[in-house]
């Protein structure tokens, strides 16, 4: 039911052309397998957390997938872990991702999905594997340790734009664990809107260098501060009121993070360095996208 539904909103022949142009275009040897099933193996993997070894593998043992693929009834020739890895070093090294987001993101804002008055920003940490049992014997330079509430943790940070009126995710960056939120805020946002919205963690993006004087920042009250406030004073109550409907924004921001991590199971990163992981987690938000909207999209087609 899954890849019925994503099948139906994910817009083949938009994606294509984002490709196309890089496509090589051999004359001599085995012809290439089309772009589109390459696309379609290169989101399966997304979806399901598979390696390249692990998605050839797949191929051969799960006739489903070969037909979403566009490759049932062709066991003879499958794609291989070689082919899917070249699949997606062309993508990377094009900033592919990056255009793919754009793109249905345009598609979306042509249909209304998607509006652009306002912003909510966040950021969530994506584990790295901290072992140094590999064939460098260390951990991934890029990578590093932060520390969150009394817990130490590994890896990168997804810092995200979303549109705060649908949660759609426009604007993905990726940086090190230990590198302040804050830093990031200004490169979420898309320019056109007028506000924006985040948590206490984001206090003082009004006041950076880059900030853009005509964003108006909602920036949450720290807890401990709004925890003070006295209920039974009329302004305190009203302070109180004012929070709760900035919190009700900032939440939607909460959603792309749960597709990806409980929907499609990434909750650690799968390569070395930042470029590649970052690169990934566009992919993962723009898919992301199509899937919390994916019933009003449906419903267009009826």
């Amino acid at each position: 039911e899954f890849l019925e539904q994503m099948n139906k909103v994910v817009p083949w022949d938009v994606l294509v052309g984002v490709v196309e142009p890089h496509w090589p275009k051999s004359k001599t040897g085995r012809p290439p397998f089309a772009i589109e099933t390459m696309l379609r193996i290169h989101y399966l993997q997304q979806w399901f957390g598979l390696s390249d070894p692990a998605m050839e593998e797949a191929l051969h043992d799960m006739p489903v997938y070969r037909e979403f693929a566009k490759l049932d009834g062709v066991l003879d020739r499958l794609p291989d872990e070689s082919t899917i890895l070249r699949f997606r070093h062309l993508l990377e090294k094009h900033d592919l991702a990056t255009d793919m987001l754009r793109v249905v993101n345009d598609l979306l804002a042509y249909k209304g999905l998607l509006l652009k008055s306002g912003t909510a920003v966040d950021a969530t940490l994506i584990s790295a594997p901290s072992s140094t049992k590999n064939a460098e014997g260390k951990r991934d330079p890029e990578m590093h340790q932060t520390k969150k509430g009394n817990q130490w943790y590994f890896g990168m940070k997804a810092h995200i734009g979303v549109d705060a009126d649908s949660g759609l995710v426009h604007s993905v960056e990726g940086t090190a664990a230990n590198v302040n939120d804050v830093t990031q805020a200004h490169k979420l946002l898309h320019g056109q809107e007028t506000d924006a919205f985040a948590d206490a963690g984001y206090r003082g993006a009004k006041k950076r260098p880059e900030a853009k004087g005509d964003v108006n920042w909602h920036v949450a009250m720290r807890p401990g501060k709004r925890k003070a406030l006295d209920l039974t004073d009329p302004l305190d109550a009203l302070t109180d009121q004012v929070e709760q409907i900035k919190a009700s924004i900032r939440a939607k921001v909460e959603h792309p993070f749960r597709v990806i991590k409980k929907q499609f199971g990434h909750v650690k990163v799968r390569y070395r360095g930042l470029d590649k992981n970052t690169a990934q987690l566009k992919t993962l938000f723009m898919l992301s996208n199509l899937w919390m909207v994916r019933g009003k999209l449906m419903a267009g087609m009826a």
